[in-house]
């Protein structure tokens, strides 16, 4: 019986669906708590590891003996030591392609939510305060405005897809620029990042978390973007210097932001975002929907199965390969 451990702690409900989706001959096995002897005594007899937003650091995968593979929940590795499974020959792969389409709602839902300042209108309703004329004023429109991409990946072409139906102007920065035909087909111009930064309304970021991408949204970047402009991060939150962007949005040098990932998660009860009323917060949540969660499982157990039987895998899955 060969044994898989999911490592990042979950509700119970989740942890019965993916009981149901264990392939045959294989045990799996849930981390409770995201303690680091727990971590060890489930890893020193695994010969897989599912993972979602939990940290696989070299000093566990290095205390894994018997680990082959790890498998992640989605498309992010950052918290996965990459250089660490690569130096000891075990392989990793992504879900590549299964929760595009719910981040990319859920960053529409962010665009939307804090332009028409949602946060600020619920609370003052709950605070039974009547803030109709206020908003009439101070809350603005998609429609009709630049909107800029920062990558222009799988989710992030799901955005121009949905956003269609809203006669924005789309733009977008990417390392490599996409073929013509490819622009054409999601109505996207090509700029380059300084030009993104000054020209858009609605700023969303679909980048991954790298040492060229860290702390890319601060001071100076945040300078070149218009007094009215919104951030979207659905990406990762150490894109973000939270210091700059918290004093960018108190003194109105931003018009708002809205959060889905952040350095710490949850972050801490003190955390400046908590106190803006132009800041829309979700609990990493982008691709947390009913329809995707079996997609994803069945997705990641099948690539442990191929793995496990010498077969293919999409190499769009693949992040580090055998050596």
């Amino acid at each position: 019986m060969k044994k898989i451990v999911y490592m990042t702690p979950s509700a119970p409900v989740l942890r019965e669906q993916m009981l149901s989706w264990v392939p045959a001959g294989f045990e799996l096995v849930f981390a409770l708590h995201a303690d680091q002897d727990h971590h060890l005594e489930l890893l020193k007899d695994a010969d897989y590891v599912f993972i979602a937003g939990s940290r696989l650091s070299r000093y566990l995968i290095e205390h894994a003996p018997r680990l082959k593979m790890i498998q992640k929940w989605g498309i992010g590795v950052d918290k996965i030591d990459v250089a660490a499974a690569q130096d000891r020959g075990i392989e990793v792969y992504i879900t590549s392609g299964a929760n595009d389409v719910q981040v990319a709602e859920h960053t529409l839902l962010l665009m939307l939510a804090t332009l028409r300042k949602l946060t600020y209108a619920q609370k003052a309703m709950q605070a039974q305060q009547w803030v109709n004329a206020e908003l009439r004023t101070t809350c603005m429109q998609l429609s009709g405005k630049t909107v800029g991409l920062f990558g222009f990946g799988n989710i992030a072409k799901q955005v121009a897809k949905q956003l269609k139906g809203f006669d924005v102007q789309l733009l977008y920065y990417s390392r490599h620029r996409a073929l013509p035909d490819i622009e054409q087909q999601y109505g996207a111009r090509y700029v380059d990042a300084q030009s993104l930064f000054a020209q858009s309304d609605v700023l969303s970021l679909h980048a991954p978390y790298n040492s060229e991408t860290f702390e890319m949204i601060n001071h100076s970047t945040l300078s070149l973007m218009k007094p009215s402009a919104v951030l979207i991060n659905t990406a990762r939150g150490e894109l973000i210097r939270d210091a700059d962007l918290v004093h960018a949005l108190q003194t109105q040098r931003l018009f708002g932001a809205g959060i889905d990932v952040f350095v710490q998660e949850p972050p801490p009860v003190d955390h400046p975002f908590f106190a803006l009323d132009n800041v829309v917060m979700t609990p990493h949540s982008g691709a947390s929907v009913q329809e995707v969660v079996d997609r994803v499982i069945e997705h990641g157990f099948n690539n442990i199965r191929l793995f496990d039987l010498g077969l293919p895998l999409d190499p769009a899955d693949r992040v580090v390969a055998r050596q």
